[in-house]
């Protein structure tokens, strides 16, 4: 069993407060979940309105899989959501 685990660090540049933060990780929280059946949740910076660390997992049999899945959550996020800056990624597989 492989688990691999993405920690992303989100600049939110059009954040204005506390609550527009919210809305916006949520949103790319549950779309993540959506997209691509990960398990996602906000894991740090929670009190700080224009920067969000979220933490992303998955469970695969093959340590390549779980590589690419998690790599193309990175990818969709600079894809799909021009309005977030990416400003770190780790992605570690147990």
């Amino acid at each position: 069993m492989i688990i691999g685990s993405l920690l992303l660090e989100l600049h939110l540049p059009d954040a204005r407060s506390l609550k527009d933060k919210r809305s916006i990780v949520k949103s790319v929280l549950q779309r993540l979940r959506n997209e691509f059946y990960v398990s996602t949740a906000e894991v740090g910076e929670q009190d700080r309105w224009q920067i969000a660390q979220l933490g992303i997992a998955c469970v695969s049999s093959d340590r390549q899989y779980a590589q690419e899945q998690l790599r193309a959550v990175v990818d969709w996020i600079y894809d799909n959501r021009p309005d977030l800056r990416v400003s770190r990624v780790e992605i570690e597989l147990l």
